[in-house]
């Protein structure tokens, strides 16, 4: 059974980090995702080491010159075919490319034009350089992470790249095409890291305004701040992670561990935190991590062992699940989510620059002179 974006057709414009991550994520539901990359010199890039490439999975590609005189043309043919293109860009690149939102909507008034950016298409630091960790920064969500007195942590590159940046330009893309099965009129998608990263700390910022959230790392109800909201160290130097917000689950936790100290009754005056966090650390550590999970797991205490890349795809119930999958050797998240009436494929390997130029070009309609023609060139 095809995935639910079955017929939905996108231009991509091969960059790094969020634009790809997004792209991934259209073509594993199903959507016809051309990927446009650059030309391969040489021995650049050996074949065999794309399949690594996880988030260019699911799509052809078509490597083109676009320095060329004829790739600006070419594309805008393809572009004229399609529903939606991604680029990520720096603000300014597709348009000195001949491929901005002008021409692009010119030839096809229906097109999605999605844009991911850091800073945003407009703003004091549009031209800027950057990568997640400046976009987080000055969303506010980078200082809220870490532990008290301390620097704030790097939380990878969850929050801007793929939170904030590729999740919200899916989002985006996905309202604008909606836009156009009404008015039949496309439009630009501006994604910014920086506004996805801020939007993300939405329920934060109103805990804030609230005043049940301070400007103190570490020291809040989500942030590791109270004792029955963090990570603990075992026996065997292996964590786990505990959950226990609500009042009821809090109870299975001080019983299943065999606390009955009264200051431990006290679950919410953030005051007491920091003692009973020490406390509660030296009751995780008199039992290894699986000793805790068979005692622990699958209760109410909302409760799951911190798991490496190794061993989480083995967890019994991401296996039973299909969390993850096997693509050409490589262990890999598989497409989510799911849906109880659509069942995209699953996703081919990522495939070298230019594997399928001339088969793309030929079943997005143009003729074989001209393909012969725009190899001569030197265009693809």
């Amino acid at each position: 059974m095809a995935g639910p974006l079955a017929g939905l057709k996108i231009v991509e414009m091969a960059g790094l980090g969020p634009a790809p991550f997004c792209a991934m994520m259209f073509a594993d539901m199903g959507a016809e995702v051309i990927r446009i990359d650059r030309p391969r010199r040489g021995a650049e890039g050996r074949p065999e080491e794309y399949r690594f490439d996880i988030t260019a999975r699911g799509r052809r590609s078509l490597a083109i010159d676009l320095k060329r005189s004829e790739a600006a043309e070419t594309l805008l043919q393809l572009i004229g075919q399609a529903d939606a293109l991604i680029e990520g860009f720096r603000p300014g690149v597709m348009e000195r490319l001949g491929l901005g939102p002008e021409p692009c909507l010119a030839r096809n008034p229906r097109l999605v034009y999605g844009r991911m950016t850091g800073w945003g298409q407009h703003g004091p630091l549009a031209q800027s350089a950057g990568h997640d960790i400046n976009y987080i920064a000055i969303s506010g969500a980078l200082h809220a992470i870490g532990r008290p007195g301390e620097a704030p942590v790097v939380p990878l590159n969850y929050i801007g790249d793929f939170g904030g940046g590729a999740m919200m330009l899916a989002f985006g893309v996905l309202c604008a095409l909606q836009a156009a099965g009404r008015t039949g009129k496309g439009q630009v998608v501006d994604a910014a890291m920086t506004d996805g990263a801020a939007l993300l700390s939405a329920m934060m910022y109103g805990l804030k305004a609230a005043g049940s959230w301070s400007n103190q790392r570490g020291e809040n109800l989500l942030d590791g701040g109270a004792h029955f909201y963090g990570t603990y160290a075992c026996a065997d130097g292996k964590y786990v992670a505990i959950g226990s917000i609500e009042p009821q689950f809090y109870a299975q936790l001080l019983e299943l561990c065999g606390i009955g100290d009264p200051t431990f009754r006290e679950q919410r005056d953030p005051h007491g935190w920091p003692i009973l966090k020490n406390r509660l650390a030296d009751v995780f550590k008199t039992r290894t991590q699986s000793e805790w999970c068979a005692l622990m797991e699958g209760t109410d205490v909302c409760f799951a062992p911190v798991l490496d890349w190794d061993e989480a795809p083995r967890h019994p119930h991401n296996a039973a699940r299909g969390t993850f999958i096997d693509i050409d050797g490589i262990t890999q998240p598989a497409p989510a989510p799911r849906f109880s009436a659509s069942t995209p494929e699953i996703p081919a390997p990522p495939a070298p620059p230019g594997a399928h130029s001339e088969d793309i070009l030929r079943d997005w309609g143009l003729a074989q002179p001209r393909i012969d023609e725009l190899r001569e060139l030197g265009v693809i």
